[in-house]
Formats: structure tokens, sequence, C-alpha cells
């Protein structure tokens, strides 16, 4: 118990002391370098927690999911599709991995809620942006995150910490997305679109890696 103190909880309160702080200061005059390393940071530590927490494989693929995410966090301040492209990557990367860990009973409301949500998101988000031309790359963005939080959801992690972690990462894009059409002028992704994301993350790392190493240890 001790040692796995020592070993996870520094990383996971240096990642919320991050990944909390950032929204504080993400208005701020901190130079631009110093404010993007600080964003990158939240997501980062949870990369870290994962390569530490499981010495496998899959701690491996959890961490490289993390560090796409933390890298798409940095890119996206100073080139939106270096940004896009690094999430995209983390996301086909986080979709083949769920596919290793899929749930084999499900619900029929699990199934229909499964099946509902790739395409009403992918619907949703392609009528969202004001400019059309837009819409396509969005579309097709949304694609990837409603796959994986599909995959998620659908996976034996924990719905509650895995699956509803995925679903906060879909929903925190639907509101960037929102904010190039409808919500331009509202405070309302501002207010949401980082605190969505960033617990997002820290369900899906912390979810897994909790059940992966019970599974472990059984």
């Amino acid at each position: 118990m001790k040692s796995a103190f020592i070993e996870s909880r520094p990383f996971l309160l240096l990642s919320l002391l991050f990944g909390i702080s950032y929204f504080f200061v993400r208005d701020s005059n901190i130079p631009g370098l110093y404010l993007m390393l600080w964003k990158g940071a939240g997501v980062g530590f949870l990369a870290v927690y994962a390569l530490v927490r499981l010495h496998r494989i899959d701690g491996k693929i959890v961490g490289a999911i993390m560090a796409l995410g933390a890298v798409g966090d940095m890119a996206i301040e100073y080139d939106q599709t270096m940004g896009a492209i690094a999430f995209l990557v983390g996301h086909i990367l986080a979709i083949l991995f769920y596919s290793r860990f899929r749930r084999h009973k499900l619900a029929f409301s699990q199934k229909l809620f499964v099946i509902l949500l790739v395409p009403l998101s992918v619907l949703i988000a392609w009528t969202l942006p004001s400019d059309r031309a837009d819409a396509l790359g969005v579309a097709i963005y949304c694609l990837s995150v409603a796959l994986m939080a599909a995959m998620a959801w659908t996976s034996r992690f924990t719905r509650y910490q895995v699956g509803a972690g995925a679903i906060l990462f879909l929903v925190s894009d639907m509101l960037i997305f929102a904010r190039m059409g409808p919500l331009e002028t509202s405070m309302i992704p501002e207010m949401l679109v980082w605190p969505l994301y960033y617990f997002g993350q820290f369900m899906i790392a912390t979810g897994i890696v909790r059940t992966l190493r019970h599974e472990m240890a059984s």
C-alpha cells in the first residue's frame, strides 16, 4: 500500500494541480510557452501515472494515449490542425485498445445507446459550424471521438469511470464545435470545455489503471 502511494499519488496530485489550475491561469499574462507547458502537464502527468502503475504493454499504450492528448493540448495553441492530428491519432489508438477489452454481454439499453451515440454525435457536429466549409472536417473528427467514447462505454472497464470519462471528453469537443456556430458568443464553452475534457481524461486514465491492476492482483 505504501509503495503504491509513493509510486502513483505524486503524479496524480501533479496532474490535478496543473489540470485544475490551468483553468484559472489560461487568460493570464504568463508567457505563451510556459502556459502551453502548463496546459500539457495536466494530462501529461496522467501519462506518467499510467506508465508507472502498469508495468506491461497496456501501461505503455495508455501512457501513449494520454501523451498524445497532452501533445494535442499544447499543439492546438499554435496550430489547430497539428493539435487535431495528435488527438486523432490518440483516438484511433484508444479505439484499438478498447477493442481488446470488449464487454461480452450488453443490455438492450446499452446497445441502443451506443448505436445512437455515434451517428447522432456526428450529425449534430456537422450542423454546428456557421462556416459550412468546416462542417465535413468537424464531422470526420467527431466520428473518431464518438467511436472512442462508444468503445470505452462497451468495454469491460467501469462505465461509471472510464465510460463516463469518455462521454465527458465527447461533450467537451461538442461544445468546441458549438463555439464555431450557435454558442460563438456564449460563456458556456468557455466555462465547461476544459473541465469536462480534463476530468474526462483523469477518469479514463485512473479507471483503466485501477481495473487492470486489480485483475493483475487477483
